[in-house]
């Protein structure tokens, strides 16, 4: 009797530890806690991702406004002379006469660490895909600021009698009068909108980390029933280079977005006292509207089309950037919530707050 009994608990122990075993194998894993230091650089990326995609429909409007309107009070009026009205300011010197360097120096870095890690490493997807962007725009800034150069100087005249060569005239202490479309005007916006798009690729960003915990829990127990994680159709090889590159890049990666956003509020002031200071009405409305015409037709157009390189920003191996940008205008998806469903999958409360967030970005 004694023996029996004690088989029977023995067996139900070991049929208790069993079970327990294969439920600790199967259960989903969850998501570690985060560091208050993690916590206070995703709140400052939180606050830059706010400025950075501020409505762009909106900012372009506001941008020809202001050169339109501002420009015309400034033609007219004369606006008390600060520190910015001097052309020897630092922040122009320094910053706005090499603007594109310091435009490339951001982009870049930024493009390179993002891509190799939505691309599992694969380089020449990120010199076509990506970097490729990068070398259009570039190629747009100096086309459009030679066209400039060449409008303003075969275009104009001297105010001296037989000298009719700019180089000259400004050697000789004359002045050259030409239509001087704004290169400053045109940096600053071409600029700012360029490290805009480049910068959507952080939309989803920290969604990775949690697709490569499930994807590799999932690979582990051998599950191959049919899954939404966009990192279910690439290989081990490539899984482990997106963890890889993911967990050792994604620090650097929020580091220079904040650099980008605080270069692009600083653009954007100097967008302003080029305004107030410099040039006329015409030359800086021209160059403003040369700077979007470029960035729409790239950006919102050629980047847009299947199968067409470049890919937009974000693009790679697998999707998780669900931002979408058609070749007129941007659409926001409004998708409906329904108790604990969002596009008919279930998901929890938390997973509701992230897909209403990223919808308003």
């Amino acid at each position: 009797m004694t023996s029996r009994s004690s088989n029977y608990k023995n067996s139900r122990m070991n049929y208790n530890f069993q079970n327990e075993s294969f439920e600790s194998k199967g259960s989903k894993p969850t998501r570690e806690a985060s560091s208050i230091l993690e916590v206070l650089v995703l709140m400052i990326v939180h606050i830059c991702k706010k400025v950075l995609f501020f409505d762009t429909n909106l900012k372009i409007a506001v941008y020809l406004g202001t050169l339109f309107l501002i420009s015309l009070m400034a033609d007219s009026l004369t606006f008390p002379k600060t520190y910015f009205s001097r052309s020897d300011n630092i922040f122009n010197q320094y910053f706005v006469k090499i603007g594109w360097f310091w435009t490339l120096f951001m982009t870049v870095p930024y493009v390179l660490l993002t891509s190799y890690t939505t691309c599992c490493g694969n380089r020449r997807l990120i010199a076509t895909a990506h970097l490729s962007r990068l070398a259009i725009a570039t190629f747009f800034w100096y086309t459009w600021t030679m066209i400039f150069n060449v409008i303003e100087t075969k275009y104009g005249r001297c105010n001296m009698k037989n000298v009719d060569n700019k180089v000259m005239c400004l050697k000789n202490g004359g002045f050259w009068n030409g239509f001087d479309i704004s290169g400053h005007c045109f940096i600053l916006i071409y600029s700012s909108l360029v490290m805009i798009e480049e910068a959507r690729a952080i939309n989803g960003w920290e969604r990775i980390k949690d697709y490569i915990r499930d994807e590799k829990h999932a690979r582990s127990i051998d599950d191959k029933s049919v899954s939404i994680n966009p990192l279910r159709k690439i290989s081990a090889e490539e899984l482990e280079v997106v963890k890889t590159s993911y967990e050792k890049w994604t620090s650097y990666v929020r580091g220079f977005l904040i650099a980008t956003t605080l270069l692009q509020i600083l653009w954007d002031v100097m967008l302003v006292s080029t305004i107030l200071y410099y040039h006329i009405m015409v030359e800086k409305f021209i160059s403003g509207v040369i700077a979007i015409f470029t960035w729409f037709v790239t950006y919102r157009v050629w980047y847009t089309i299947p199968n067409v390189l470049p890919n937009l920003p974000g693009d790679g191996a697998f999707k998780y950037n669900k931002t979408k940008l058609t070749s007129t205008s941007t659409f926001r998806k409004r998708s409906t919530t329904n108790g604990k469903h969002f596009m008919g999958m279930p998901i929890n409360r938390q997973d509701t707050t992230e897909a209403a967030s990223e919808e308003k970005r």
